[in-house]
């Protein structure tokens, strides 16, 4: 076999970050508290005007934290500030793959500090520098708790300054606290395997989607024996047309952005094993990936009301206890379920 080329090296590098993202709930650009924190502290202790906790996929990066200068009323600093070249109260939580400075330490896997961007030819002619008038730059190589290059945390200003050892190592300490947070994420993860395995014997389908997409995260056997057996992360409504009919990705959505259980009840639909209508309910219960975290997906699970295989009564009170402990796992930290 011919050894990998350095650019088949490198596909192969952002294919497993742009997974590993996946798996972790990190793969949008909803804003999370906690690396919010982070920016701001990493703009307080090196005196910036800008910071961001960014992660980057194949396809393009997202802030999931950020800090922007505010005035002393708590506004969002705009263009008629003399300090601030642009209206930062536009700037978005996603830009590009290939889009400023980042990318590079994600490429290079190690800090970047740029004094000057305009001392360096490479950087100089930046989309970052034209359009929001950065001069200086300092990122960190944001890693997880097996050692994978997520994205960076970084921070920007608008006028050249020296990013000295102190504040570098720094940055670098601050990016090695959110490992604790990578461990919680892995921690719960396993946890929903536990939960999986109990998932696998259930007598009704429970599918796990994952962002406002639903994306089919997880689904248990008899999921895919009634509603059809789809590849993992493809988007839940083009792979499952016939449940989009009936609504029940609308309940899904109802769940996802209230962060509140929704249902869908008396849903009429035919299934793959058994092609005659049928009545279910739908019952939809949001999660997350960490304690505090945003919605990350949805717990979708089928209960058949028509009574032809198992009594509705046991039916529903597995179908509330699994999604109860699901629901517990996002709710309240290093309690197991």
């Amino acid at each position: 076999m011919d050894p990998l080329t350095s650019s088949d090296q490198a596909l192969r590098a952002s294919e497993q970050r742009r997974l590993r993202l996946q798996v972790l709930g990190l793969n949008s650009v909803e804003a999370e508290a906690t690396f919010d924190r982070v920016a701001r502290l990493a703009a307080s202790f090196t005196g910036s005007p800008l910071a961001m906790v960014n992660f980057i996929n194949d396809e393009r990066q997202m802030f999931r934290g950020m800090y922007i200068p505010t005035s002393s009323s708590g506004e969002k600093v705009g263009p008629d500030s003399p300090a601030i070249p642009f209206d930062l109260s536009e700037l978005s939580r996603e830009a590009p793959g290939d889009y400023g400075f980042c990318p590079h330490v994600v490429a290079q896997g190690s800090q970047l500090a740029l004094d000057d961007v305009f001392d360096y030819p490479r950087f100089k002619g930046n989309a970052l520098v034209n359009d929001l008038g950065v001069r200086s730059y300092l990122g960190t190589p944001l890693r997880d708790n097996t050692g994978m290059i997520l994205g960076t945390v970084c921070v920007a200003d608008f006028e050249p300054r020296q990013w000295d050892r102190r504040l570098r190592e720094a940055m670098q300490e601050l990016s090695e606290t959110l490992l604790a947070d990578f461990k919680l994420r892995d921690s719960l993860l396993a946890q929903q395997q536990e939960l999986f395995a109990v998932f696998d014997g259930a007598p009704f389908p429970i599918m796990l989607t994952e962002g406002p997409s639903h994306l089919l995260r997880y689904a248990n056997g008899k999921q895919g024996q009634a509603f059809g057996m789809v590849p993992q992360f493809s988007p839940g409504r083009l792979a499952l047309p016939h449940l989009d009919a009936v609504g029940v990705f609308n309940a899904m959505d109802d769940a996802f952005h209230s962060g509140r259980a929704a249902t869908l009840s008396r849903a009429h639909l035919g299934t793959y094993d058994y092609p005659q209508p049928q009545e279910f309910d739908f019952l939809c219960t949001p999660v997350r990936t960490s304690p505090g975290a945003p919605i990350s997906g949805v717990l979708t699970v089928a209960m058949n009301v028509t009574g032809q295989a198992f009594a509705g009564a046991e039916q529903q009170a597995f179908a509330a206890n699994v999604q109860e402990r699901f629901e517990r796992l996002g709710a309240f930290p290093g309690q197991r379920p």
